[in-house]
């Protein structure tokens, strides 16, 4: 199971979901169901644009462990 840490991401940089996915070019709703983990996948270029937006690693966006 993947975890995603987006939330935790966007309040250490004090960044709001509306100002990230207008950064990073995706609508609130489809930044609001990456953040909640109801997307089934990313893009790498998204995944890309996230992680510049934010200044982080994809690996501080995500996080696995075994069900």
């Amino acid at each position: 199971m993947i975890i995603i840490r987006l939330d935790r991401m966007m309040a250490d940089r004090k960044m709001s979901l509306n100002e990230l996915a207008e950064k990073v070019g995706l609508t609130n709703v489809n930044m609001s169901n990456l953040k909640t983990g109801k997307m089934k996948g990313i893009r790498f270029e998204t995944l890309n644009a996230i992680c510049k937006a934010l200044d982080c690693q994809p690996g501080d966006l995500m996080e696995y462990r075994e069900d």
